[in-house]
């Protein structure tokens, strides 16, 4: 995706060991950060252990953020758990201001470990989406770049000794150093994407800690990660940008690209052969590629992209078009790729065969060409990784949850919400029907915040149904 346990172990807690000094509290002040600020926020810090197995060994800091409830009293905190693609989660305490009834809650937001502000903050991998790269289908010219470029990710970040523990059940209990010091007997939760992931692996590992958890979009835990963050999502991916061409070709009196999804795509490849063939100050076929595949992963950004393709295909104007590449990816883009590869390839084994890789994606390539060989390269660094993987976490319980998840979602694909459903008898699935949004949640559809704010203010949620099948849709 673009910036998406062994039996043993299970019996383990992430609770704060015994033998551990003295809870840290939080001391809250106002932020730095003006977004947070004008929010209404409050700042803090926390010092975790580097390693959450050495409590008393060396520490990192966490930065916190805390919107407190506006009403008489407080419902009860919900820990919110970041999406590493959309930025740090420290600004996630905002949430709450979108959500009716949300002002009932204290909501807190944490950059999550390895990402600023948070200290410190990993930036060994090179810029995923710098300006100046080939295309992504490799060629013989091409394929030394592309795998030295892999290679070379692996062994800068090889040295990092906080990428040995960057891991899920890492951040996993990141959450209870941070809900032991917020003094809260328990917490709810409000994960989104892979912060999803992060989220049941803490409920799982902290029975009777989370009184509600929301989880907007789910990753199947079959499929960690060689597929759920690669494979898995190319053709879906590729299905959705055809969903985008048909929108921009019903508007063609708009767009001028084209009465047909085939004229519309025609249009696109016929850029993307031009960009290939000269860039425009280093903004070749891989950037126009990643620019536009964002009409795969939110239908909120169909009316950004149209007219920045239409822009550029009938006037050459690229001004839109870098605009929202700037927009979409960030100054933070090395920081958030550095510190999500620690976690991907280290949360289990990765093929170290590249001959599996270069198979597995041509293969993919032949149904999914504009999305196949970027998610690659993209995870490509998992496959020479130096730290030590650990084994998946296994997921489930008895705990109460709402899984949220559009049924055309290529980013935590609708099947794997169906296999955590299963995994957590309790929980109810609302499916938004033909949503491809991988973020379902807090974006204003009415039907589906009304259901979140009707379960963490009451716990109402969705009749489970038998089978595995959504129990309501929006």
């Amino acid at each position: 995706m673009k910036l998406l346990l062994a039996t043993s172990l299970a019996l383990v807690t992430l609770a704060v060991p015994a033998n551990a000094a003295s809870p840290t509290t939080i001391d809250w002040g106002p932020c730095a950060d003006q977004v947070l600020a004008a929010g209404g926020a409050e700042c803090g810090t926390l010092a975790v252990p580097r390693d959450p197995a050495q409590p008393n060994g060396a520490t990192i800091t966490l930065a916190i953020s805390r919107v407190q409830h506006r009403t008489a009293t407080s419902r009860g905190t919900v820990l919110t758990v970041p999406d590493p693609f959309t930025g740090t989660g420290y600004q996630n305490s905002l949430l709450g201001a979108r959500m009716p009834q949300g002002d009932s809650f204290d909501w807190i937001g944490i950059a999550r470990r390895g990402l600023a502000p948070s200290v410190p903050a990993t930036t060994c991998a090179l810029n995923p989406v710098a300006l100046g790269r080939p295309d992504y289908v490799p060629t013989p010219a091409s394929q030394p770049y592309w795998t030295d470029r892999i290679k070379k990710i692996a062994n800068d970040c090889a040295n990092d000794p906080l990428l040995d523990h960057m891991k899920t059940t890492d951040q996993a209990a990141d959450l209870e150093r941070v809900r032991v010091a917020l003094g809260a007997p328990t917490v709810s939760l409000y994960a989104q994407t892979y912060g999803a992931y992060v989220g049941q692996v803490y409920q799982t590992l902290n029975p009777g800690k989370v009184t509600r958890a929301v989880y907007d979009g789910s990753v199947d835990p079959k499929r960690i990660w060689y597929n759920a963050n690669n494979f898995d999502q190319d053709v879906l991916l590729e299905e959705n940008q055809h969903r985008w061409f048909d929108s921009i070709a019903a508007q063609d009196s708009t767009y001028h690209l084209g009465t047909t999804r085939a004229a519309v795509q025609a249009a696109f490849d016929r850029k993307a052969r031009e960009l290939k063939a000269q860039p425009v100050n280093g903004f070749g076929s891989s950037e126009f590629i990643d620019v536009f595949l964002f009409s795969a992963y939110s239908e909120q950004t169909w009316p950004l992209l149209a007219p920045a393709l239409s822009a550029l295909v009938n006037n050459n104007d690229l001004s839109m078009t870098l605009g929202l590449y700037s927009a979409f990816y960030g100054a933070d883009a090395t920081n958030r790729y550095s510190a999500l590869l620690a976690q991907l390839c280290t949360d289990t084994t990765w093929p170290s065969d590249w001959y599996k890789w270069t198979a597995d994606s041509w293969a993919t390539h032949a149904k999914a060409p504009n999305s196949t060989w970027g998610n690659t390269w993209f995870n490509g660094p998992c496959a020479y990784w130096k730290h030590k993987p650990g084994k998946p976490a296994q997921i489930g319980g008895t705990g109460s949850a709402l899984i949220v998840n559009g049924t055309l979602n290529a980013v935590t694909p609708f099947e794997g919400t169906l296999e955590v459903r299963s995994k957590f008898p309790n929980s109810a699935l609302l499916a938004v029907t033909n949503g491809i949004s991988f973020q379902s949640t807090l974006a204003g559809n009415s039907c589906v915040d009304g259901a979140i704010a009707d379960y963490l203010v009451n716990g109402t949620k969705p009749a489970r149904k038998p089978g595995r099948q959504a129990d309501a849709t929006c």
